[in-house]
């Protein structure tokens, strides 16, 4: 249900459950028919064929979206062994298949243990990172050799949930798909877990199945599916998001005046916090000051 005509939608996140076959694109398509309202982004696309958590903000709960601390992701997927594809994922087209015959369990684990920690990873080629101004992917499609440079990310943890064989008709092991849930910092591509994992066993691999289960603080107990925000529209409003988000800070009323001009506050912050005025609206992100510690400065205004 969207809000009633004549009234703005609240500032806020929704927090879908993707569905596999829609890119992010569409979700915030029809998030904003729902919301009423063309102020509505996404942090952290899904590729069409994922599913899970994409975290969507309404109104003034866009201009929180690039400053949420998600920096973790977790993620459900299927790697299946044997073959390698063009897009490193099942859309694309298969480029060999050597089998995963030879393949153990305990050479499996090993491969894919070496990947989790801080690492140097080459993104997908079908990514969305830009090659002189241009998405890889769009340069991929076209057939255009593109080249991406490792970027380092963290695999905080990676577990094995399942191994399972396909075989011939001739009881050859053909495929291993294997089970695994990972949680990683943003920017890392499961992908290329699939595809390395694969290269290092040295029988190719790509991702048959990607589900996120969260995104930093929002994970699937939150989020709704849009057949569900359809028949209630739900939003976190954007008080409680920042609060998920970020350390929380409690302003006295003289505070919450200076901030709602934009001024800085003598405060000792961590980092990166959410400031509230003693009613408990959400006022702005603040940051300490470079060099002086006991000095925030403002980050993002939310008031006005």
């Amino acid at each position: 249900m969207s809000p009633p005509s004549g009234r703005s939608a609240p500032s806020g996140l929704v927090v879908v459950d993707k569905p596999g076959g829609l890119t992010s694109h569409a979700v915030v398509a029809r998030v904003r028919r729902l919301a009423g309202t063309r102020k509505v982004g996404h942090a952290g696309t899904l590729d069409p064929m994922a599913t899970g958590v994409l975290v969507v903000g309404v109104e003034r709960a866009t201009r929180l979206l690039g400053h949420l601390m998600l920096t973790e992701k977790a993620y459900d997927a299927t790697v299946r062994l044997g073959e390698a594809t063009s897009t490193d994922d099942a859309e694309g087209e298969q480029v060999s298949a050597l089998g995963a015959g030879d393949l153990d369990e305990e050479a499996v684990r090993a491969a894919l243990a070496t990947q989790v920690g801080d690492i140097e990873q080459v993104p997908s080629t079908v990514s969305a990172i830009k090659v002189d101004g241009k998405r890889a992917y769009a340069l991929a499609r076209a057939g255009e050799a593109v080249e991406l440079r490792p970027r380092p990310v963290t695999i905080h943890e990676l577990v094995v949930r399942d191994l399972r064989a396909s075989r011939s008709v001739d009881g050859r092991v053909e495929t291993l798909d294997v089970d695994i849930s990972v949680r990683c910092s943003s920017g890392t591509y499961i992908r290329a877990i699939a595809r390395d994992t694969g290269a290092r066993l040295g029988v190719g691999g790509h991702l048959t199945a990607l589900r996120r289960t969260a995104v930093g603080p929002y994970d699937l107990t939150l989020a709704r599916t849009l057949e569900a925000l359809e028949e209630e529209y739900a939003v976190v409003p954007i008080a409680d998001a920042a609060r998920a988000a970020f350390p929380a800070v409690e302003l006295d009323e003289r505070q919450a005046g200076d901030v709602r001009v934009g001024r800085r506050l003598e405060l000792d912050l961590p980092g990166l916090a959410a400031v509230f005025a003693p009613d408990g609206e959400f006022l702005a992100l603040y940051e300490p000051k470079a060099g002086e510690s006991s000095i925030a400065r403002p980050v993002a205004v939310f008031t006005g």
